[in-house]
């Protein structure tokens, strides 16, 4: 899912392009994208673009008239740019192709792909939404007004904006894990599943650390690379897309250091990158740097070794050398 960087960016870059052009036209194809009723579609048509904001995860479009237009992505959700000239700002995976192949412009996108949720038409290009996979969990939603938009709100804390005693003050007004916390939209707002794996690492602090239970060093060491692993990657992603649209928004980078690196080498240690395994989603942390070299119960393995589930990385590598030696000696017999 998009987080607090790749938000920014794709603000950034709409800002450049859509802030003061008239919004045309709006066409939704999937039935399962419009999530309001009151104001409606129309209401926004034909007004221009005065205001551009983040929301947690989600991106507003203000219009004349006080409406908002609130995009929220989801999973995999994407938005792709074309310029009314009829070329593509990037490489975009949303709209169709003219017959010599070429990328079809803002006049000629086309909304036949399954992968196609909506077009929003503005005076100098169209904004193409799309959302691979089966699940349409994107959604769109119109508020009327300051009010309407609050509704949205999830009154995360925004950490690039507050002090070191505001994040301690959120963070410990529950006991949970780490993770949880830092991707609860309700405590700190643009946090998911990837860049909370890279905070955690950049803080040598285990994912399922209660926060209650954290010292006030660790809290500040939290606090601290929270916003420095936040802004670098902004920072980063800025530099990647350039004057560009930016189309190669994903949640694993290979410049990130254990989110999505599992059984890869740690970039600070060398040790293996473990995980954490729970319904669709998957911790990565590094033992070595974070637990103490501790190995934390992957849901997905432990219930079944249970007692054999090993605690720490020697523990791993040696069942793992024992699996790796019962192998051998059952090739030999089979050879015989």
């Amino acid at each position: 899912m998009p987080e607090l960087p790749d938000i920014t960016v794709y603000i950034e870059a709409l800002r450049r392009r859509i802030l003061g052009a008239g919004l045309e036209r709006v066409r939704i194809v999937s039935p399962f994208l419009l999530r309001t009723v009151e104001p409606p579609v129309a209401s926004v048509e034909g007004n221009k673009v005065v205001e551009l904001r983040r929301l947690g995860k989600r991106i507003c479009i203000g219009v004349e008239g006080g409406n908002w237009l609130v995009l929220h992505l989801m999973i995999a959700g994407r938005l792709h740019w074309f310029e009314k000239s009829g070329e593509s700002k990037g490489e975009s995976g949303g709209a169709g192709r003219d017959k010599g192949g070429r990328k079809a412009g803002a006049a000629k996108v086309k909304l036949g792909g399954r992968q196609n949720l909506a077009a929003f038409e503005f005076s100098n290009g169209t904004l193409v939404w799309t959302e691979a996979g089966s699940q349409k969990r994107a959604s769109l939603h119109l508020a009327a007004g300051e009010d309407g938009l609050r509704e949205f709100d999830p009154g995360g804390l925004e950490v690039l904006e507050c002090s070191l005693g505001e994040f301690a003050e959120v963070l410990r007004s529950e006991n949970h894990t780490l993770k949880r916390a830092l991707t609860d939209p309700r405590w700190f707002s643009g946090i998911g599943n990837a860049y909370s794996d890279e905070i955690l690492w950049a803080a040598k602090l285990s994912p399922t650390t209660l926060t209650q239970n954290m010292k006030d060093e660790d809290v500040a060491r939290l606090f601290e690379a929270t916003r420095v692993t936040l802004r670098e990657w902004v920072q980063r992603l800025r530099a990647e897309t350039g004057g560009k649209f930016p189309e190669k928004v994903t949640a694993f980078r290979a410049e990130m250091a254990v989110h999505g690196k599992y059984k890869q080498a740690c970039p600070r240690c060398g040790s293996k990158i473990q995980r954490i395994k729970y319904a669709a989603n998957e911790t990565n942390y590094c033992a070595t740097c974070q637990t103490g070299g501790k190995l934390l119960a992957d849901r997905a393995f432990s219930r079944l070794l249970r007692e054999d589930w090993p605690r720490t990385l020697e523990e791993l590598e040696m069942k793992m050398r024992e699996k790796s030696t019962a192998e051998s000696l059952r090739h030999r017999e089979v050879k015989r």
